[in-house]
Parts: structure tokens; C-alpha cells; sequence
């Protein structure tokens, strides 16, 4: 008997994070032969249990599941629900009853670490109950601090839009040079600073801003920050300074803490926001110069205009990948991308045990950052390069941009 396949998506969104969903359901509505029916989880794990559920195979006949492959954002919508750490807890046989009832055999969920943890428990629970639905992860983050994984669907393209944004910010610093003044920027990443790497992308020689770059997994020290401005100033009248939105003293204190005091969110993580503000404060009242910040907030995951092609294809791949891998037998699998040797840039698609991802967190080596911890090598700008790769068209109606919009 054939079993239904169903999907969700978790988490903060990403422009590629459809692509994956597009990548899901495409391929398993080729498998006729395999599959009864699509269902996608509307507002993911937490929809589910409240039984918001849609059958997918209309999108396929209305040509919206084309346009969902280039739209930002999730079309499903999305959640931040976490599975109670005890698998004895009522809610998980009210989940299997659900996924009995809708004839579920094969569950995706499109997400990042948090979301992780959810195919993490689900699958082990199925193991302890001897359930056999199969449960795999398609990874997405545009924080890329997904562990086992060469990068994440959603980081090429969102540091395409950070590199692009900056080099457009640095232009745009640049034309009054009769006085020094500092523009300080702030890139989403609460302990990986990936994104915030990828600002070093924006220079076009050597010297050329951002002149400063600093990332979470080097403690912060605020008077070395007014020295590094100090000094740059000398060298740059109009300076570009990046910063993560998690930078921190390296004792537990984030900077944007000095400010104020932040919430958590259903996870129990702090919610960041400030860091730029409080140095801009910093600067004009240490320094006595012009000085702004920008914030560069969820911009950086929902611009279709800086797709990768690179990131846009691996995406809908490796959701693609994840359906023939349930098919094969794998559970408790994320996908995983496995980058090639050589200087021709190639990944393969592998599976990773989601138990082993889930909680973990991957940093940017320290070797990557330089300048003793204001600087980026490198290494890391020819790791990065490749994923930053291809131009995507985005269907337009009237000069904007065509997305699919859930009804």
C-alpha cells in the first residue's frame, strides 16, 4: 500500500528555502508509482498538530510550484515550536496519531538547527515505538552554522546580498571626503559570523572598505574597537565597519546588552538586536566624528534580487536528493553537502545522522579570521566565492518581481 508523503519548513526563511520545498515536492510527485499524495504542514510541526495541512498536487497543475522555486520567504509558513525533550510527552503519540490518520509515511522538514532537533526526536521516537515513517532533514540556514555540512542552503545567496550591499554602502560612504566619518553595519549571526565574513567580499582591491570586520567568535573589546577606528581613519576618511549582530566580550555578554537588556524567544535564545546602535553611541561620544549605523535585518534573507544560482540549484537538489534517500530506506538523516577536491568547485549529495547535527554549532575557523580578530583571510574568501556564483531570473509582472503567494 502506498503511503503520503508531507512536508514542513521551520524557522527563519531564507531566498532559497523554497527552492527546497519546490525540490521536495517536485520529485515526489514524479514518484507516482511510490507515493499517494503531497501534503505540505502549514505553519510546520506546530500547524500540523493544530491540522493545517495542504495537499500540494494543485500547485503542480496551476504552475504555481514553478514560481514557488524563486520565491523568498516560506510558502508553507513557518514555526518556532520546539518538541518537548521528553519523548514520553503526550504530544508525541498525538503527532504519530496525526500521521497516521493522513497516511503518512515519509516526513521532510526544511529548517535549520532548531528544526534539526525536531527530526532528531521525531525519528528517534518512531525507533522507540517501531514506527516505520522515515524522517529527513533538508538543511537551511543562511547562518550556515550547520555542523557535517560543507555550507547551507541560503548562505550563497545571502552573502551575495551582504557582499553586494556593502560595496554598495562603501560607494555611497565615499563621496564627501572632506571630513572623516564611520558607517558601521550590522549582519545577522548570533555565535557564527559566516555572514558578517562574507562582507569582506565587497572589496575591490586591496586597502578597500569594509576596513574593519569583526565576528562573534573573537571576544569584543570595545576600547581595542576605538583604536582599530582610530587607526583606520588615518588610512580611510570614510570608513566601513562590519560587525555581527552577536559580538561579545567572550565572557557571555553580548555587546548590544550594554545597551539594554534583550528578550529570549521560544528557544530560549537571546534576541539581538543593537549592536551597531551602541557603537555608533560609542564612537560619537569617544571619537567626535560623523558616524552612522545600519542594520541590515531580514533583508538579508529575503532578497530574490541577489539569488545565487549556485545556492538556488544546490537548494532544490538537495530537497530533491532527500526524497530518493527516504525512498532508499534512510531516517533520522539530514542532507548534507560534501565539497570536491580540486580547483573546480563540485558537492555531492550525502547523508549525515541528524543526531549528531541537532545542538551543535560550526564556527568560522579561527585561522580564517585575521588582523587579530578585525580581518578575514583568505581562506575564507575561496571558500566563499563559489557559493556567491550565477545569476537567477525571477519572473516579473509590471518590473517586480512574481511570487507565489499561499491562499
Amino acid at each position: 500500500m502506498k503511503k503520503n508523503v508531507i512536508v514542513g519548513q521551520s524557522g527563519g526563511p531564507t531566498a532559497v528555502i523554497n527552492a527546497s520545498l519546490y525540490g521536495v515536492v517536485s520529485e515526489a510527485l514524479a514518484k507516482e508509482a511510490d507515493f499517494e499524495k503531497v501534503y505540505g504542514m502549514v505553519n510546520g510541526i506546530e500547524g500540523f498538530l493544530n491540522g493545517q495541512v495542504m495537499d500540494m498536487k494543485p500547485l503542480e497543475k496551476s504552475g504555481e510550484l514553478t514560481l514557488i522555486r524563486t520565491t523568498p520567504g516560506s510558502y508553507l509558513g513557518s514555526c518556532r515550536y520546539k518538541l518537548p525533550e521528553d519523548l514520553e510527552d503526550q504530544v508525541y503519540p498525538e503527532l504519530f496519531e496525526k500521521f497516521a490518520e493522513y497516511g503518512i509515511g515519509y516526513f521532510f522538514y526544511i529548517g535549520g538547527n532548531d528544526s534539526m532537533d525536531t527530526v532528531s526526536k521525531l525519528s528517534r521516537y518512531a525507533e522507540k515505538t517501531g514506527s516505520d515513517i522515515r524522517f529527513i532533514g533538508i538543511p537551511k540556514t543562511i547562518d550556515n552554522d550547520l555542523v557535517h555540512t560543507d555550507h547551507t542552503p541560503g548562505f550563497g545567496s545571502a552573502a551575495k546580498y551582504v557582499a553586494s550591499t556593502v560595496r554598495e554602502i562603501a560607494v555611497d560612504a565615499s563621496v564627501y571626503d572632506n571630513k572623516k566619518s564611520v558607517t558601521i553595519v550590522e549582519i545577522m549571526g548570533r555565535h557564527a559570523g559566516w555572514l558578517t565574513a562574507a562582507s569582506v567580499l565587497a572589496r575591490k582591491f586591496e586597502g578597500d572598505n569594509p576596513a574593519l570586520i569583526y565576528l562573534p567568535e573573537t571576544a569584543f573589546d570595545t576600547e581595542k574597537f576605538l583604536s582599530d577606528v582610530r587607526a583606520a581613519l588615518e588610512k580611510t576618511a570614510n570608513l566601513v565597519v562590519c560587525i555581527s549582530e552577536g559580538i561579545n566580550d567572550g565572557k557571555g555578554t553580548f555587546i548590544c546588552e550594554l545597551a539594554s537588556d534583550v528578550g529570549v524567544d521560544t528557544f530560549g535564545h537571546k534576541m539581538l538586536t543593537g549592536s551597531g546602535k551602541y557603537l555608533e553611541n560609542l564612537v560619537k561620544d569617544r571619537l567626535g566624528v560623523k558616524v552612522r549605523s545600519i542594520e541590515l535585518n531580514v533583508c538579508q534573507r529575503c532578497s530574490s534580487a541577489m539569488l545565487s544560482d549556485t545556492d538556488l540549484s544546490e537548494a532544490a537538489a538537495s530537497g530533491a536528493y532527500g526524497v530518493k534517500c527516504a525512498l532508499a530506506g534512510e531516517t533520522g538523516k539530514m542532507i548534507a553537502f560534501r565539497r570536491g577536491s580540486g580547483e573546480a568547485y563540485r558537492i555531492d549529495y550525502v547523508t549525515e545522522d541528524v543526531n549528531l547535527i541537532c545542538n551543535e554549532e560550526k564556527t568560522v575557523p579561527a585561522e580564517w579570521i585575521t588582523g587579530n580578530g578585525s580581518d578575514i583571510g583568505k581562506e575564507f574568501i575561496e571558500y566563499a566565492l563559489p557559493l556567491i556564483r550565477g545569476k537567477v531570473e525571477v519572473p516579473k509582472k509590471d518590473g517586480l518581481p512574481l511570487f507565489a503567494y499561499r491562499r
